[in-house]
């Protein structure tokens, strides 16, 4: 033994190396038959697979220059990075942008901008912007709910996100004063806070599924008297990124905690199918909304991206002709998605944001409903000047799903559907979560948060304005062509947005149904 040992302990390092790569080599040319390249060149083949797998990352940090990657670029990256962090988020010598590309967007500021009061809620609290609409309050449900804030936490489930993300988000928007959607997936006790939740549940009906897999309302009425922090409920139709397509959870992935939330049984596959067992049409659908919402007591709303008008001209119709339907509409836009998604839905299915919310907000204002309607815009709008865009076209409040994962750290690795997220937020490994300091990140979601709404506020008072409701089509401008001419929004989509009425920042912040921890409530 030992003088095997010897002898092999005397071959020089270089020969062992030789003798690797020749395994290899015989491995690649008479046992591996999967891969063409390795098989052809043995050795030399496998070089181009590790240059592959990392060909992303090489671009990303060395390649792509700071305005050239999507979803999202190193410029908008770096602007949440540093409003979460509180760090210096401007930028010097003007911008780098080519503000003559098609589709770029200028905000006409006024001659004269608006002067803010030393009595005034901005001058205490320069990030204090609540919705200027109360949600439910046209159909006076009984627990009517003025969002405190106008930007929120997307609808993310815990599940594709870890408990600790969904944890650091909920603790942040209870900081920051926002609402937190849960997401498909349940509440879960990441949910539980302390800010304000708004349910969420699609086809699966996760925390509210009846033993066939429909809807139950008793534990739906449940739910909601044993949570009072839940303040309304939120019908997802469809999302941006696979509208009309449901999913399958694996067996494999359903632990313990995550099928008593979500109402399933433990390690067996369950099925998301694309249509609601609950309503089968639009008629149907407005019955669903006002039995929970009667149920309940609290506003009920819909959520879906936009593709055909055909269905949704219905629902405007038995809304105009009834006086009954949906309290608020989270318009998703086919770029949206923090998911796993195939490439010919996400890329193809469903409008992008600006179409799909100008259709229909132009659909419900023809029947004369925008003004009891609030609506939630929802793909990509997590910065200030496209907020201002948002608000202009008729939107009253912002959902962020991939800026909030972002202000909490993800770094846009595109592996959200590997389990395999190294920043811990979009995995279930222990091992990975372990490198989220929740209390850090809740204040840097809160931080982020409340430049944003900082920023959105200093833009309208720019423009000359109060709040971001205020905001009309002629006040943002758009290059529509690339003759570099630019045209007023209300040109170019070829709309008016309805007033949001408004009697200054004072009456909301003064409002019984204002949510956050602001003193009054």
């Amino acid at each position: 033994m030992n003088a095997a040992l010897d002898y092999l302990g005397a071959i020089p390092w270089w020969l062992w190396i030789i003798v690797v790569l020749a395994l290899v080599a015989i491995r690649d040319v008479f046992f591996q038959r999967k891969h063409t390249i390795s098989h052809n060149f043995p050795i030399v083949g496998h070089l181009r697979y590790l240059l592959e797998s990392i060909g992303p990352e090489m671009r990303q940090y060395f390649v792509a220059n700071n305005r050239e990657e999507l979803p999202f670029n190193r410029i908008e990256r770096g602007w949440i990075y540093a409003s979460a962090k509180k760090e210096n988020n401007y930028e010097g010598f003007g911008t780098d942008r080519d503000i003559y590309t098609h589709q770029h967007i200028f905000i006409n500021n006024a001659m004269m901008p608006y002067k803010i009061e030393d009595d005034h809620p901005n001058a205490i609290d320069k990030t204090f912007v609540p919705c200027a609409k109360v949600i439910g309050e046209f159909n006076k449900r009984k627990k009517p709910y003025r969002p405190a804030s106008i930007i929120n936490v997307s609808a993310m489930s815990f599940g594709s996100l870890s408990a600790k993300a969904v944890e650091s988000l909920n603790k942040g928007i209870k900081i920051a004063n926002a609402y937190h959607n849960t997401g498909e997936g349940g509440l879960s006790p990441y949910h539980s806070h302390g800010g304000d939740v708004i349910f969420h549940f699609g086809t699966g009906y996760f925390g509210v599924r009846s033993e066939d897999g429909g809807f139950s309302m008793e534990k739906m009425i449940k739910l909601v008297n044993d949570n009072p922090f839940i303040r309304a409920i939120e019908v997802k139709l469809s999302q941006g990124a696979k509208p009309g397509k449901g999913g399958v959870l694996p067996g494999k992935k359903i632990s313990k905690e995550i099928a008593e939330i979500r109402g399933v049984e433990v390690g067996k596959d369950v099925l998301s199918p694309p249509n609601h067992k609950a309503f089968s049409n639009v008629p149907k659908l407005v019955d669903f909304v006002e039995a929970i919402a009667e149920a309940t007591g609290l506003p009920v709303g819909i959520k879906a991206a936009i593709g055909k008008l055909e269905q949704w001209e219905e629902l405007a119709q038995i809304m105009k002709t009834e006086n009954r339907g949906p309290d608020f509409i989270t318009v998703d836009g086919g770029e949206g998605g923090t998911g796993a998604a195939p490439p010919s839905f996400a890329d193809h299915v469903s409008l992008p944001w600006v179409y799909g919310f100008s259709d229909i907000y132009k659909l419900f204002q023809n029947h004369g409903l925008t003004e009891r309607i609030v609506f939630i815009g929802s793909g990509k709008l997590g910065f200030p000047a496209k907020a201002a865009m948002a608000f202009a076209m008729g939107v009253d409040c912002i959902n962020v799903a991939r800026e909030a994962m972002m202000s909490i750290g993800c770094i846009q690795a595109q592996i959200c559907h590997t389990n395999r997220c190294p920043t811990g937020i979009a995995t279930q490994s222990k091992w990975l979560q372990n490198g989220i300091n929740i209390p850090l990140k809740s204040e840097r979601l809160a931080q982020y948060f409340k430049t944003f709404k900082k920023e959105v506020i200093e833009i309208t008072h720019a423009s000359g304005y109060e709040h971001p409701c205020q905001f009309d089509m002629d006040d943002v401008e758009i290059n529509v062509d690339d003759h570099h001419l630019s045209k007023e929004f209300d040109q170019t989509f070829k709309y008016e947005k309805t007033p949001v009425e408004f009697n200054g920042m004072k009456s909301l912040l003064e409002c019984q149904y204002l949510g956050g921890n602001y003193s009054n409530n």
